[in-house]
């Protein structure tokens, strides 16, 4: 199987982390081998963090070069923005239109660029771009986002929903289980 490349992007605190340790145990456990690298550029104060998830039948790096992405996976709607020149031609953004103001934003040196979904759609990059945080609401925590997101990217596998939440329970704590596995599948079912 050809290395499949997935970029998970966002801010600090997102939860982007478990969504990278989500995915690679999965994909561990359909017997791939699996790469993940994970880049914290000032997370702990709201700054970017970009987790790579490589999988195949053998991976030699844990590292995705522009141009190679076959997924990207947003927190953040300019996040998702940010990261478009790693996406390969044909790939494909998953995106939480949630709009998180950074630093020139909040200081009032810039403004936060709107229509960005559209801009990118009309690049003729695929991206599918929904409200994330509501249906995280919804299942019980903003912060279960991740979740939402991962339940969107399961669409575009052949993993069953079972080997989904296989994972989700080797990967969550058990008192936020029920409500990570709502969230993932409020984001499946979308």
């Amino acid at each position: 199987m050809k290395t499949k490349n997935i970029m998970i992007v966002g801010v600090g605190g997102q939860g982007s982390l478990l969504a990278s340790k989500l995915l690679g145990r999965l994909l561990l456990d359909q017997g791939y081998d699996v790469k993940v690298s994970e880049v914290h550029g000032m997370s702990q104060r709201g700054g970017s963090v970009v987790t790579y998830v490589r999988f195949g039948d053998q991976v030699y790096s844990p590292i995705i070069d522009k141009g190679e992405a076959d997924f990207i996976v947003s927190f953040e709607l300019l996040e998702a923005a940010r990261w478009t020149e790693y996406l390969q031609p044909g790939g494909h953004i998953v995106t939480n239109t949630q709009q998180i103001n950074p630093m020139p934003v909040i200081t009032g040196a810039a403004s936060y660029p709107a229509g960005l979904a559209a801009e990118m759609a009309e690049k003729g990059i695929s991206v599918d771009a929904f409200d994330a945080l509501s249906l995280a609401v919804q299942a019980g925590s903003p912060k279960a986002v991740n979740l939402v997101l991962m339940g969107r990217l399961s669409r575009s596998f052949d993993f069953t929903e079972e080997q989904w939440m296989d994972a989700i329970q080797k990967s969550v704590p058990e008192k936020f289980l029920e409500m990570n596995r709502t969230a993932f599948r409020l984001g499946r079912d979308a």
